[in-house]
């Protein structure tokens, strides 16, 4: 569950800004995150790199087990799965030494350097969460709770852009102003 949470904020970099506004918001991190919230929502990002997931009972899925044969394949992971033959109750993902060793090849790649970072402000997101709680924080966005089981999950970047300009303005419900 915590890995479907993670793959969708990597998907969807206006859901990923959200989260840093949400974090700003509650003190959690510095104000100085809303400008890479900003940079997530002006650069091409959300156009060239979201790749959308549909919603199902528990949220945002999509089998995963195809894209990681392929890292699989090329010994740059493994897999372990806990539980039954019937049903896995537990499934870890690892890093080969040689995955490890690509992911520092990616990062000095100027096309592809773009994903280390996405990771790292994923993981940054998400912080030590559980995947259910991971969950939950998902649908505290009113577009990702509205979403009919099968459908695309709508982008949120519209609404992300205005929470930010409330924040760097200071104008807001609590202060005088009004909410968009």
């Amino acid at each position: 569950m915590r890995l479907q949470a993670l793959d969708f904020w990597l998907r969807n970099p206006d859901y990923l800004a959200g989260e840093l506004v949400t974090k700003v918001e509650a003190g959690e991190l510095a104000t100085s995150y809303l400008d890479t919230a900003d940079h997530l929502l002006k650069s091409p990002e959300p156009d060239l790199r979201w790749y959308p997931m549909p919603r199902w009972h528990f949220g945002a899925y999509e089998a995963i087990d195809d894209a990681f044969a392929v890292l699989d394949a090329y010994g740059l992971a493994l897999v372990s799965r806990l539980g039954g033959v019937v049903k896995t109750a537990r499934s870890q993902f690892f890093l080969t030494t040689k995955g490890q060793t690509a992911v520092n090849d990616l990062a000095h790649e100027p096309h592809l350097s773009w994903y280390t970072e996405q990771v790292k402000l994923v993981a940054l997101a998400a912080g030590t969460d559980s995947g259910s709680v991971l969950k939950q924080r998902q649908y505290r966005q009113a577009e990702y709770a509205r979403t009919k089981l099968g459908t695309i999950i709508a982008p949120i970047a519209d609404g992300v852009a205005a929470r930010l300009r409330t924040l760097r303005t200071g104008v807001g419900p609590d202060n005088g102003g009004s909410e968009e």
